[in-house]
This record gives C-alpha cells, structure tokens and sequence, in this order.
C-alpha cells in the first residue's frame, strides 16, 4: 500500500536525503525551506517523485487538510540601526522557511502518527 501523506513527511523528515525539509523546535516543528523543496523534492522525475504534484501550493494544502497550522517566527529587533539591518537581512533569508505544527506529529512520539488524520 502506498504511504498517506503524513508518512512520506514522516519518511523525509526522518532520513539524511534531503536538505529542504528538517525537524525544528526539537522535533514539534517541520521546517520547510520553500525554494530548496520545490527543486529538490518537487523537481524530481516521475519515477522519483515523493508526492504527485510539482507545486508547493499542493503540500501547503495537504499539510491543512491534515491538521497542520502554519507558525510564525518572532524575532526581537534591536534598537541600534546595523544591528536592526543585520537582522532585517536574517529574517529575509529565513522567510524562505516556512513552519508547520500539528500536535500528532512529533518526533518523540511516533506512535501519535496514526492519529493525523486527512480532516
């Protein structure tokens, strides 16, 4: 039998092939670099193909459709104007990432996967 969604992300999050998509938030998170994912996973060949789409929109909805709610990341900014743009260039280049939780889908607890059900 095929693997539902919330298993092939299970899959990748959990093997060293791919550097688009990571566990955060010491596994509660799943952290997706946006540009990286769509060459890396969604770019592949069709015998290679993770998900049978070649569009992020896709995964964005099929993490919704599973209960997934996208987080926000806060960043404290200072108040002298070089740090404040240092950290301004930081926070560009890591809105290339995108965060998804889901309180079934966590890393210390496996056995909760079977509970991330399509809605």
């Amino acid at each position: 039998l095929p693997l539902c969604f919330p298993q092939k992300l299970w899959e990748m999050l959990e093997s060293d092939q791919f550097r688009s998509i990571w566990w955060s938030e010491g596994g509660k998170c799943v952290a997706i670099n946006k540009d990286l994912f769509e060459v890396e996973v969604l770019g592949r060949g069709v015998c290679q193909r993770v998900f049978n789409t070649q569009h992020i929109r896709s995964v964005i909805r099929q993490l919704n459709l599973y209960g997934f709610t996208k987080m926000q990341r806060d960043f404290q900014r200072s108040a002298s104007l070089p740090e404040f743009l240092s950290e301004e260039a930081a926070a560009s280049a890591h809105s290339q990432i995108l965060y998804y939780y889901n309180p079934s889908f966590n890393r210390a607890h496996p056995w909760l996967l079977g509970t991330c059900k399509r809605r």
